[in-house]
């Protein structure tokens, strides 16, 4: 299962970020293993970033987000995509 992780920084000791499709990091794994990190392009800037950010994820063959918060784009992007999602906050290595 590829797991994509909303984040504050580059590193597993991260913080999950809160705002999910304007989160700085995506942090992708499988099986435990770090396989990507994204520096999320729609970050900052104008509206769409969570209809974005679900086809990006979905592009990367992404099977679960993990997130502070979602917004109601994101969430519906992703769930039409068939991507699970779960709401987390802490240390992104606390997550698996």
């Amino acid at each position: 299962m590829k797991i994509a992780i909303a984040t504050e920084g580059k590193e597993k000791d991260s913080e999950i970020s809160g705002k999910g499709a304007r989160a700085p990091y995506y942090l992708i794994f499988e099986d435990k293993k770090l396989l990507e990190v994204i520096k999320n392009p729609f970050a900052v800037g104008g509206g769409g970033a969570g209809w974005s950010v679900a086809h990006m994820l979905a592009d990367k063959k992404v099977d679960l987000v993990i997130a502070g918060n979602f917004g109601g784009n994101m969430e519906s992007a992703l769930k039409e995509k068939g991507i699970k999602i779960k709401q987390k906050i802490g240390k992104v290595k606390d997550s698996f």
